[in-house]
């Protein structure tokens, strides 16, 4: 399971409540800087741990929530943009339970992010108020029992978001020989493989079958002699790939197996054909989720996606991009269709909650693979054999 892959717990709370102090005693080293001065922790801070039952899982610090330093105000829409991200959030208090913890537990509730409180600091102030809705552990640092810590965790956090969720073991099975169509061109990493790609050929060494990787320049001979189970490629030559690889032979992209890893697959099912109703002028938001170097004749997402759309529509189309899982535009219902990327460094619960922003907006979602196939007039084709 790769970082991307594991659940992201989140600690939440006012300033000085013990948050910091808490993620020490989960991880048995100091993660965190500790101080009794307001506003110690300024950015989120990440540490990877084992929880027996679970594997791996990012525990992520925050800033506090009550922040007032001149720098506060940033610090705790940082925290809010956390709060977007997680499986689970952990909400500390320490002494009175006021506005602060009341406002995030029912951030909480409202995004149906699952939950529990710790009433921290046991030792000072013993707990002496009822917090309706809510499972409230109380905890010492100074004395931490932290097998009790675990499993509150282990209670409230979703098991899909640590079960292993499927690439290829529905449809390929051991012994079967899948092709991966590999471009090596200028939007290619210098040196190394994209996380779908390795995680595609992981996926079919775990089932048994054979992984065969091909550039797109050797596909043609390699399909002369052989007759694979499946092939994938990259998106970006769908196109000329289909052109090669016989009708009775599936034919699918990482992207697309990706949507269905990790995003909504149905909804971008729905979403994909309200290409074929874009009309000049309609917004499209282009939805990205990772730091890469933008190449601008080569950029999968900010050049050719748009340009295949407009060809395919025949339409003057505006497009907006957004990376990082940034904060969506404030008129995004005003976006007639929102397109994300495959997601390979975000979690499932981050991709689905963006998702969900959208739609609840009413606007339709996509995927880069699913559109690139809808542009190139392989929609069908590239989707059947999950749809089966």
């Amino acid at each position: 399971m790769v970082k991307t892959d594991r659940p992201h717990i989140g600690i939440f709370g006012r300033v000085n409540v013990g948050k910091s102090s808490l993620i020490n005693a989960l991880t048995g080293q100091d993660t965190a800087v500790v101080s009794d001065t307001p506003g110690t922790t300024t950015d989120p801070v990440k540490k990877v741990i084992e929880i027996l039952g679970i594997g791996p899982v990012v525990i992520v610090d925050t800033p506090g929530l009550d922040d007032a330093s001149s720098l506060g105000t940033q610090r705790v829409a940082r925290t809010q943009e956390v709060l977007n991200q997680v499986d689970m959030a952990i909400l500390v208090f320490a002494g009175a339970f006021d506005h602060y913890d009341q406002t995030l537990m029912s951030s909480c509730v409202a995004r149906r992010i699952p939950f529990f409180i710790v009433h921290n600091k046991i030792d000072v102030s013993p707990l002496n108020v009822e917090i309706r809705g809510a499972d409230v552990l109380s905890f010492s640092c100074k004395n931490p029992q932290v097998s009790l810590l675990l499993d509150k965790i282990k209670q409230h956090l979703p098991k899909s978001s640590y079960s292993q969720h499927v690439l290829l073991d529905d449809y390929v099975h051991a012994g079967d020989e899948v092709v991966l169509v590999i471009p090596i061109d200028a939007s290619a990493p210098e040196g190394r493989l994209i996380l779908p790609q390795v995680q595609t050929i992981r996926n079919l060494l775990d089932i048994g079958a054979t992984a065969v990787c091909v550039k797109d320049t050797e596909l043609r001979e390699y399909m002369q002699h052989h007759t694979p189970k499946l092939v994938v490629t990259d998106s970006q030559v769908f196109g000329y790939v289909n052109s090669i690889v016989p009708k009775e032979i599936p034919v699918t992209s990482f992207s697309i197996l990706f949507s269905r890893l990790k995003g909504d697959f149905e909804a971008y099912l729905q979403g994909t054909c309200t290409i074929s109703h874009l009309q000049d002028g309609d917004k499209i938001l282009i939805m990205e989720s990772c730091s890469h170097s933008v190449n601008k004749c080569d950029d999968i997402g900010r050049t050719k996606l748009p340009n295949w759309l407009q060809k395919f529509t025949g339409k003057k189309l505006q497009f907006t991009v957004v990376a990082n899982l940034d904060v969506l535009p404030a008129d995004v219902h005003t976006y007639k269709l929102a397109i994300q990327c495959g997601g390979c460094m975000v979690t499932r619960m981050q991709i689905l909650r963006r998702l969900e922003m959208l739609t609840q907006k009413g606007v339709p979602v996509s995927n880069y693979g699913l559109a690139i196939a809808y542009c190139n007039g392989i929609f069908d084709r590239a989707t059947e054999l999950f749809k089966k």
